[in-house]
Parts: C-alpha cells; sequence; structure tokens
C-alpha cells in the first residue's frame, strides 16, 4: 500500500483531535454491553479504545477498575496499587475514574505527584522495588493508563501484575469478565467515592516515580561511559509520559544531552503524520520520527519514546534504526558486556522477530527461546534471570541488571535508548555501524509485514492450525524445514502459523482488531527471494483457509 501524501509532513490542523469533544464524550457516552465492540475487551495490551466510538468511557473504566479491585481480593493482593498515566487526552479523565474506585475499595494508591506523568517502565520498577524489598510483607500490583503508540483520540488500560510486568490472559480474561458483568448490570456493586474525598483518605498517596528510577539507572546502565565520552545526545520524547525524565538523567549523571521537543499537546500537533494519514506516535516509524531524522547530523546519537516510553527509536547518522536491526546490535553487544550476567541466561525474542537474532545468538553461543507475540512471555524470565534479554520486533524490549537481577518486567524504552549511547560511547562506533558488520558476517536479511483480508470464522481456523494442515514441503524453492504452531520457546500456541527454510520464513497471525491477518516475512537471499516467500505464504495460507 503506497504511503498517504501527508506521511512524513507535519500534521495539517484538519488532522488535529477535538478535544474537548472527546472528554465530553468520555462521560457522556454509554457503551451498550451487548454489542461486542462496545464490551471491555482485553487484548495483548490491555483494553483499549476510543470515547467517540463508545469504545472507552467512564463505565468502561469504573468497571474495569471494580474488577481490578476483586482481582486483588481475591488474590490476597494487599500491598501498594501504583498507577500511572501518559499524555492521551483521555488518560487523565480514566486515571480520576480509576482513582474513585479504587479509594472506595481501600486500596493503597500510589500515584505521581502534581497528577503527573508516568512511563510504563517506572511503574514496573516501582512494583519490583516494593516486591522486592524483604522489609515489605505484601506484594505490589499496577495499572498503566496508555494506549502505547495509539492516535490522540485513544485511551487505553493496561493492568500490571504482582510480577511488574503486563498480566497474562489467564488473569486479564477474569478481569475482563467480571467488567462486562458490571457493565451489564449498570454499575450495580461497583464502589466509588469523589476524587475529593478519594485524596483525602490516607490509603491515596502521591509518589515520586522519577528519582528512584532515575537513581538506579547506574545500575543497569554504564552512565559514567557516556558522561565521559562527551557523546552529543538528543532524545525526543514525542509528547509522551517521559517528558520529565531525560533532563533530570542528564543531570544527575553529567550526561551531554539535549530535549529536542519539550512540548505536551494532547492533539499531538507537533507530530509529523505517519505512513497512513494519521498521527500516531510510533518511534520505530520513520514517518513518525522525521522531525527528529533530520536533526540526525546535530548528534552523535538521538532517539525518542513512543508516549508510555515502553518502545525506543535509534537515530544515528545513518538515520533511524530497523527495530530488528537495533534488537540484533543490543543483543550482541549486552551479552559480551554483562560479565554479572549467569552464563546460562537466554535470549528470548518474539518468533515474528529477525532471524539475525538467531545467527547472533548462536556466533556467541547463547540459548535463544523463541516465544510468540506479546512482552508477557518474556515476564518471568527476565525475573528470575533465566533470560538476560527480551525483544519484540516492535521496538519493545527489556534486559537485566548489570549485576544479573530484575530491571524491569515490562518494556522499557528508556534504558533501549541509554544503552545505545553506551554502545557509542564505549566501542567508538554506532549502532547502525555494527549492524553493517553484522551483515557483513551473517548476511543481509530483508523483513516485511503485509495485511491480507480474512473473515471472522477464517481468522478463527488460522488461530487454531495444527502443523499437518500444512500440505506444502517447499517455500520459494528451498525445503520446509519447520512448521510452527507452538512457540519452540515454551510451546505456547502462537496464534497462527510460522514456516521455516533455510534462508527465509514467513509467520501468519490473525489480527484480534481487523478483519485481517498479518503476514511477516524475511528472506537473506534478498528483495526477489522475499517476493516469492509472500506469495507462496499467501497461497499456503489461502488453502488452510480452503480459500
Amino acid at each position: 500500500m503506497a504511503d498517504h501524501k501527508l506521511a512524513g509532513k507535519k500534521a495539517p490542523y484538519s488532522l488535529l483531535e477535538n478535544i474537548p469533544r472527546l472528554i465530553t464524550s468520555y462521560y457522556s457516552h454509554q457503551p451498550d454491553p451487548s454489542n461486542i465492540h462496545q464490551a471491555v475487551s482485553f487484548g495483548t495490551s490491555g483494553h483499549r479504545g476510543s470515547s467517540l466510538n463508545s469504545t472507552f468511557n467512564e463505565d468502561h473504566i469504573v468497571a474495569i477498575s471494580q474488577a481490578v479491585a476483586d482481582y486483588r481480593v481475591q488474590n490476597g493482593i494487599k500491598g501498594p496499587l501504583y498507577i500511572g498515566m501518559d499524555t492521551h487526552a483521555l488518560s487523565e479523565p480514566a486515571l480520576v475514574s480509576a482513582i474513585e474506585v479504587f479509594a472506595a475499595n481501600d486500596i493503597e494508591i500510589r500515584y505521581q505527584t502534581d497528577f503527573g506523568y508516568t512511563p510504563t517502565p517506572a511503574v514496573s520498577h516501582a512494583i519490583l522495588s516494593w516486591n522486592n524489598n524483604s522489609a515489605n510483607k505484601t506484594k505490589a500490583d499496577g495499572v498503566v493508563i496508555t494506549p502505547s503508540h495509539n492516535p490522540p483520540a485513544d485511551g487505553g488500560f493496561k493492568y500490571n501484575a504482582v510480577h511488574g510486568g503486563p498480566a497474562g490472559s489467564d488473569i486479564t480474561a477474569k478481569i475482563e469478565k467480571t467488567a462486562n458483568i458490571y457493565l451489564e448490570e449498570e454499575l450495580t456493586g461497583v464502589n466509588r467515592i469523589p476524587l475529593q474525598k478519594a485524596l483525602k483518605k490516607s490509603s491515596t498517596q502521591p509518589f515520586d516515580y522519577i528519582t528512584p528510577y532515575i537513581s538506579d539507572l547506574k545500575n543497569v546502565i554504564d552512565m559514567d561511559v557516556i558522561a565521559e565520552s562527551g557523546l552529543k545526545i538528543g532524545a525526543d520524547p514525542m509528547g509522551g509520559s517521559g517528558i520529565d525524565y531525560w533532563e533530570p538523567i542528564a543531570e544527575m549523571y553529567g550526561l551531554n544531552l539535549e530535549v529536542v521537543n519539550k512540548e505536551v499537546d494532547s492533539t499531538f500537533r507537533f507530530m509529523t503524520v505517519d505512513k497512513d494519514g494519521k498521527i500516531r506516535m510510533d518511534c520505530s516509524s520513520p514517518h513518525a520520527m522525521a522531525s527528529l531524522i533530520e536533526l540526525k547530523d546535530k548528534y552523535d546519537i538521538a532517539f525518542g519514546n513512543d508516549t508510555d516510553f515502553d518502545r525506543h527509536g535509534i537515530v544515528t547518522k545513518s538515520g533511524l534504526m530497523n527495530p530488528n536491526h537495533y534488537l540484533s546490535v543490543a543483543i550482541q553487544y549486552l551479552f559480551q558486556n554483562r560479565p554479572g550476567w549467569n552464563e546460562d541466561a537466554a535470549i528470548g525474542k518474539t518468533l515474528v522477530s529477525s532471524s539475525m537474532i538467531d545467527r547472533v545468538a548462536k556466533s556467541i553461543n547463547r540459548n535463544l527461546a523463541e516465544v510468540p507475540v506479546g512482552f508477557k512471555w518474556f515476564v518471568d524470565g527476565l525475573l528470575h534471570g533465566s533470560y538476560g534479554f527480551g525483544g519484540e520486533e516492535s521496538a519493545g524490549a527489556s534486559f537485566l541488571k548489570k549485576d544479573g537481577t530484575v530491571w524491569s518486567t515490562d518494556k522499557d524504552g528508556i534504558i533501549l535508548n541509554l544503552l545505545a549511547a553506551e554502545i557509542t560511547a564505549k566501542t567508538g562506533k554506532s549502532p547502525s555501524e555494527h549492524y553493517e558488520q553484522l551483515e557483513e558476517k551473517f548476511g543481509s536479511p530483508v523483513y516485511e509485514r503485509l495485511d491480507a483480508p480474512a473473515t471472522l470464522e477464517e481468522k478463527k481456523v488460522l488461530k487454531n492450525l495444527s502443523p499437518d494442515q500444512v500440505k506444502a514441503d517447499q517455500l520459494a524453492g528451498e525445503p520446509i524445514l519447520k512448521k510452527l504452531t507452538h512457540a519452540p520457546g515454551n510451546n505456547a500456541p502462537i496464534g497462527g502459523l510460522k514456516v521455516e527454510t533455510e534462508n527465509g520464513w514467513f509467520a501468519a497471525r490473525p489480527s484480534g482488531t481487523e478483519d485481517i491477518y498479518k503476514i511477516y516475512t524475511e528472506s537473506f537471499k534478498g528483495a526477489d527471494h522475499l517476493k516469492k516467500i509472500q506469495k507462496e505464504a499467501i497461497s499456503i495460507v489461502d488453502k488452510v483457509l480452503g480459500k
């Protein structure tokens, strides 16, 4: 599909969201619980929607919050609930609604002082800091109110369990079911008190997320080597929740860092438009990152983040790095520069991430754990140190502290950005230069994701495939080596199919929100070979679907 005519250009006034209307709709629109599209639905990153189409409204948030409160009671969770929000317009109304319900349920609430913004990794870090302190006899959990990099009209609500990371489907299914019952019963049974009363309760406390997180960075990143190098660093918060983090980081560690955009505006009018003509704070998109890319020659290394700061975008003198490329470089560097890590700590990757990672893992003699899509699959490994690193092709990753203990169990765009600076400072080469060396050694993969139409019934078939349903024995002229419907790293169902050959692969997964399936493809034999893989992948899937 061709890029939109506005792709990479500053957002025109006509694209800006009507914020008063968005907020009014949050309170005035009531979802119809009998409409599946307006019910509470937890995907891989929580419940998301927009108040304008009655998919993210006050009723949703109070119902979900009460469901979370019920889950805490049922599971004996009595420690603080750490709650944070990003800079989307719907995040603050949702935060207020959540606090009103949590306070009415006598939950110990910790929110950012002065109702400031809180990155996803700071919430994870706070949960783990509490739970890893032996003096605390109760367990903490958390909520992050964010739709990630989604457009300005969207809102999101994500529950982080006591392990500090995104709750697994076993937990979210219970929360979703309970919340929908509350919606069906017109919120009967939901406890709620006004915000003023909620804030006066001793159990509701402002909390400084910023200082503990920043103070601990030295234990996960070599901040001294960055400072001593004098690297000129550019940081673009992209109007997101880490807006108040970069300058204190620079001050505490003596970094030569400049924040290139200090603006917070819920219309995100300062953004350049993404490839499809929408405003989207996607730090892995060259169109959304166009403003920072223009400044690439001004800095030795630059980076951006999405709105809740769980993703990273690395800009070198060569431009914006492909997320798969940077993950490969980060993995190779970390596993050779973290002597405190257990020598058995594995590399975690999702099965739709580049096979360059497989080749890097083999070259450094590290175990590779390939898991389904979703960061939740890395949580236990990072928590217990059996994974040194966990990363997704969509520019989300985290890794252990230098001593091999857990840093965060959610994606952390801040440490991945700072790691790019550490790599540059310590080696004298940028991450993109390191990737060029990987290509010289292992080849140059070509990677692309496509979308193909699929009905609801076809998506169900695809989600529940067995390998023997795939009759093909070759893909793009090479013998098929593997037909996967379960991930090799943990044997969990991948909700689709992956087919591998020696020099290429494809994976097909149904979309959870649209009438399409996604086809991820990669070839180590060039663009023409990739096109053959894509053509045959669609043919293989169509045959399975009976088309």
